[in-house]
């Protein structure tokens, strides 16, 4: 039985889990009855006016603080440290998916952990649904996270008429082999047309399969284990059962 893929989502910049959960479940059941979804409040409340108030109840959280041009951080490595603590003790997770900020500190854990700094104790993240996200812009981070391009796949949600749709877009760049979603909407988690719910399904799909292809050949290299140590036994007692009856018979 091919099992769910498990993902952590991490919400928008004073927003919800709950906010995020919602928009994501006017997805087709196609996409989220593959996934097992836990949605993760920032460990901040909000600290100013919440662009959603008029449309989803309070409370709103935020992940972390930053100046206008996005380049200093205030509680990022706390935030880090939030979410890392979270992953690896209700994990694991097999892939994460991240609104905005939340996309931009997805990318960002994935790529911090293929370097051997963050996630230590929790396995490889295997994949990224990245919704309108971008890169940080500090030039230290930028080197240690985004070159070479990071090796995992990921699909990248863009819209045409996003504020952040060229952040997004290079933000694609800093993954090997990465797969777009365009649609013509803003900064929001998109309504999917027939077409894209093809294409996250087919992302999905080989995700499962490759998991469901990796227990298998794990499974019959501990038959194949197996196996040969009854063999080794057996051929053993055959030995000693020979050396009874050849020392009887002398």
């Amino acid at each position: 039985m091919v099992k769910n893929l498990r993902v952590l989502c991490l919400h928008g910049f004073r927003t919800s889990g709950s906010f995020l959960q919602k928009q994501i479940s006017r997805w087709d059941s196609s996409i989220t009855e593959k996934l097992d979804m836990c949605f993760l409040d920032g460990p901040y409340p909000a600290q100013g006016k919440s662009e959603i108030e008029a449309i989803f109840p309070a409370p709103y959280f935020e992940w972390f603080q930053f100046e206008k041009d996005f380049t200093e951080y205030t509680n990022l490595d706390k935030a880090f440290a939030f979410i890392v603590d979270y992953m690896e003790k209700n994990g694991p997770f097999d892939g994460l998916l991240g609104f905005s900020q939340g996309a931009t500190l997805s990318a960002a854990l994935v790529g911090y952990q293929r370097k051997g700094l963050m996630l230590k104790n929790h396995p490889p993240v295997r994949f990224i649904i990245s919704i309108s996200g971008s890169k940080f812009r500090d030039p230290e981070m930028c080197e240690i996270l985004y070159s070479p391009p990071i090796k995992c796949p990921t699909v990248h949600l863009i819209g045409a008429k996003d504020w952040l749709k060229l952040p997004g877009e290079e933000l694609m760049q800093a993954f090997e082999n990465p797969l777009l979603i365009a649609h013509p909407q803003g900064h929001l988690v998109p309504r999917l047309d027939k077409e894209a719910v093809g294409i996250l399904n087919g992302f999905l799909e080989s995700l499962m399969k490759e998991e469901s292809a990796e227990k298998l050949e794990n499974g019959n290299m501990f038959h194949r284990f197996i196996s040969d140590e009854s063999a080794e036994i057996g051929q053993s007692q055959v030995s000693d059962n020979c050396s009874k009856k050849e020392m009887a018979s002398i």
